[in-house]
């Protein structure tokens, strides 16, 4: 038994303890094969518990869902008998929805047709006013061709360019602020002289603008036409400047500026675009060469000008007369103190009176009070004594 029966791990075993280890592992086998068995009757146990469980769960799911069928059934029976009451209450209302509909579809055709044939005359109106506004058309051509005719003519020009410049300054100011063709010390007319409140001297405004030399750059086909019309506007312009300066600008009487007014925003635009150096020449010479738009805008700055001193002198005047409205509530505080002083006077002299009211009335008790008819009574002083003893006593 004590022999080597073989090798384990580099450990020599004998057949004793290879008997031994034999015999433990069997014994634990059996107690392995015995816990599994116990494991499976306790875990069948278990399932059958489960499935019993389970199949009582599913009678009592099975007996909830036949009541909910039987409800489900009586609430659709409802449900079909509301439907079908409903569906009278629908048609009825469909049908009388239907009747309003008509109804309404009628009226809507009715006022359609109304608005047609009101729109027809409305139509057959505007065409005649179309008619008309041809015919004025017509007129408004005429007119422009006279128009033309009128610009073609340097005096006819110049009174256009004239009367522009005088429609501007009436819409804009005040008569009192502006003379047309005024004569100056040094007997020139200038076409408009602007006077600005609180300054004596006067703005020119200018309105002989040459426009012959851009009538002839416009017209200008070639480049020597164009360069020889682009020449005499930059001297037309340039003597006109300078015979603007020569002649308006009188110290003490004008401004140190003049405005030279252009009747055509055309022809201002050209300007500025082409002739730079004439528009600066021009600054130069203190003079600014203004389009009708710029003139009304110079001029609407001159009417807020003349607005502020309009109010700056109506200020004064109220401030003039909230100073003697001053002086006035002031004396009438001094009137209102004498008066309460007097009535303070009369409450005084009332006291007075009814204090010597008071005195009379009793005197006049205490002289009623007094017995003449006691023939027994004890001598007594006079009454005038008595009465003055009395009074010396009081």
């Amino acid at each position: 038994m004590t022999e080597i029966a073989f090798i384990l791990l580099e450990r020599p075993v004998t057949w004793a303890e290879a008997a031994l280890g034999f015999a433990i592992a069997s014994l634990a086998l059996l107690v392995i094969v015995a816990l599994s068995a116990w494991r499976g009757g306790s875990q069948r146990a278990f399932e059958a518990a489960m499935a019993a469980e389970r199949a009582r769960e599913m009678d009592d799911k099975v007996a909830e869902m036949s009541r909910l069928q039987a409800e489900l059934t009586g609430r659709m029976q409802s449900m079909a008998e509301i439907l079908s009451t409903r569906q009278g209450d629908l048609a009825r209302l469909v049908a009388d929805r239907m009747d309003g509909l008509r109804q309404q579809v009628g009226a809507g055709l009715e006022q359609n047709t109304r608005q047609t044939n009101e729109s027809l005359g409305r139509l057959q109106e505007r065409l005649a006013v179309i008619d008309t506004a041809q015919k004025n058309l017509t007129s408004l051509t005429s007119e422009v061709v006279t128009l033309r005719d009128v610009l073609a003519n340097k005096q006819a020009r110049g009174a256009y360019g004239q009367g522009r410049m005088e429609a501007i300054i009436r819409d804009g100011l005040p008569s009192a602020f502006f003379a047309f063709q005024p004569q100056l010390s040094n007997g020139r007319r200038p076409d408009c002289l602007v006077t600005l409140p609180g300054d004596g001297r006067g703005l020119v405004i200018d309105a002989k603008f040459p426009l012959e030399s851009f009538t002839q750059l416009r017209e200008a086909r070639g480049e020597d036409a164009r360069k020889a019309a682009g020449s005499r506007v930059r001297n037309d312009v340039g003597v006109h400047v300078k015979d603007i300066a020569e002649r308006y600008f009188l110290p003490g009487e004008t401004q140190d500026i003049a405005l030279l007014f252009v009747p055509s925003e055309s022809i201002y635009a050209d300007l500025h675009e082409h002739f730079d150096d004439v528009i600066q020449k021009a600054h130069r010479a203190r003079i600014m060469i203004v389009s009708p738009s710029l003139l009304a805008l110079a001029i609407q700055l001159m009417q807020s000008l003349v607005r502020d001193a309009r109010m700056r002198e109506e200020a004064q005047v109220i401030q003039s007369e909230v100073g003697k409205l001053l002086a006035d509530v002031r004396r009438l505080g001094e009137r209102a103190e004498k008066l309460d002083q007097h009535f303070r006077q009369a409450q005084d002299d009332v006291a007075g009176i009814r204090t010597s009211a008071g005195k009379i009335t009793s005197r006049g008790e205490r002289i009623v009070a007094l017995d003449f008819d006691d023939a027994k009574a004890e001598p007594t002083l006079p009454f005038a004594q008595g009465l003055a003893l009395k009074n010396a006593a009081e």
